[in-house]
């Protein structure tokens, strides 16, 4: 699973600003994410470990909803695009996880690579705005004071992909025996947005 619209930027610089290190990090937790999850088929997207129901396809699935959600929804205030804007949330919260196995490879990556790009573009508009002080635009009641700002927002998203990329890394284990931090000759799509 690759991006067309990778650089050559090693994750977080070692003394860059704020922006610079957040977007970094995100960057190298999706460059690790897509390597777990890429190449894989249909029976490799739907491998499990153990009694877990986890599986990279729905990995896949619901780290794009992430993306939309958050960064499209919440950040900016916009509609849903689909297939989220379909989904009866209230009746299954869960569809992400379990319609990923209803989708080709090709369709999951693609959904992934598609809500990324919305997300890097979201992003930049929002550090144009207002930096990382910005605060998201839904989701906060009635307080604007009690929104979340966009620092708050990518520490969020950094530790959600953190934490599924551990997951997709001992469920590919399993299926091929890929391990490993960093992927080989890594190469992290970071589009600088600001600088010091």
């Amino acid at each position: 699973m690759t991006d067309p619209n990778e650089q050559d930027i090693s994750g977080p610089p070692t003394a860059g600003n704020e922006v610079a290190t957040l977007l970094g990090s995100l960057e190298r937790q999706r460059a690790t994410f897509a390597w777990k999850v890429g190449g894989l088929d249909e029976k490799g997207l739907a491998a499990k470990v153990g009694a877990s129901a986890l599986t990279l396809g729905g990995l896949i699935k619901h780290l794009a909803f992430v993306e939309d959600l958050k960064f499209t929804t919440m950040l900016l205030g916009e509609d849903l695009v689909a297939p989220w804007n379909a989904v009866d949330w209230e009746n299954d919260a869960a569809w992400p996880w379990h319609s990923a196995a209803e989708d080709s490879p090709a369709a999951l990556y693609r959904l992934w690579h598609d809500a990324v790009g919305r997300s890097r573009v979201s992003v930049r508009r929002a550090v144009a705005q207002g930096g990382l002080d910005v605060r998201i635009k839904y989701g906060f009641g009635d307080d604007p004071d009690d929104a979340l700002s966009l620092r708050r927002l990518l520490v969020d998203i950094i530790e959600e992909y953190a934490r599924h990329t551990g997951h997709a890394d001992l469920i590919r284990e399993t299926i091929d025996g890929v391990v490993g931090e960093d992927p080989p000759g890594a190469v992290y799509p970071y589009e600088p947005v600001a600088k010091a």
